[in-house]
């Protein structure tokens, strides 16, 4: 008696689904510069509520640039993208840092305004990193459609991290320390993140620049 099995030549619709969700998580956990630029925007706006706006914002926007791109209604090369998306880091960076001198800026007035129109730019770097899997001709919209439900996930899920921690950081210093004291401590220690920010942006800005230059 032969053992038989049949091998399925195209994937159907749930496993293409499950595959690019899951690509879309891992790329957005494994993105340094996209997940530097949502860190730069907690930081920049703190209050939750605000934080969801400005993120829901600015997943808008690279699901539209995201999907032109693939789709092959718009094209933009890919390096000066990546270029770009480094210094869209650094300028939010700036932001934070002009907004505990108390002089903020339409960014930290309107950050979720900021965020959709850097999120246009972003949508490009993820419409390159998914080029390089490629799509499945039979299934092109199931799986843009969960690649960026999986980005959306990761998204969420590093915002939660963020928060957590952040939370758990103004619990313990609460417990040593008065409040004043507190907020103090996490202006300097918002100043010193966006200054580290700053600086792993224009490394990457200049690292990028350089290579589609030389």
């Amino acid at each position: 008696m032969r053992t038989s099995f049949v091998i399925q030549a195209t994937p159907g619709a749930g496993e293409v689904a499950a595959t690019y969700l899951r690509l879309g998580v891992e790329h957005i956990l494994s993105g340094f510069d996209h997940l530097l630029f949502v860190l730069a925007l907690v930081i920049l706006v703190r209050e939750w509520r605000r934080v969801a706006v400005t993120v829901t914002a600015f997943t808008i926007a690279h699901r539209i640039t995201l999907a032109a791109a693939t789709l092959d209604l718009v094209n933009v090369p890919g390096p000066p993208v990546e270029a770009t998306v480094a210094l869209s880091i650094m300028l939010v960076a700036v932001e934070i840092l002009n907004a505990r001198r108390g002089m903020p800026s339409l960014t930290a007035r309107l950050p979720w305004l900021v965020a959709f129109s850097f999120g246009l730019l972003h949508g490009f770097g993820f419409a390159g990193a998914l080029a390089e899997v490629g799509l499945p001709q039979h299934a092109i919209p199931v799986a843009l459609l969960f690649f960026n439900v999986g980005v959306e996930i990761g998204q969420l899920v590093f915002v939660a991290a963020v928060f957590s921690l952040v939370w758990l950081a103004r619990y313990a210093a609460s417990q040593l320390l008065e409040v004043a004291c507190v907020e103090r401590a996490f202006d300097r220690l918002d100043v010193a993140m966006a200054y580290g920010t700053g600086v792993v942006a224009a490394y990457s800005l200049i690292e990028r620049t350089t290579a589609f230059l030389a």
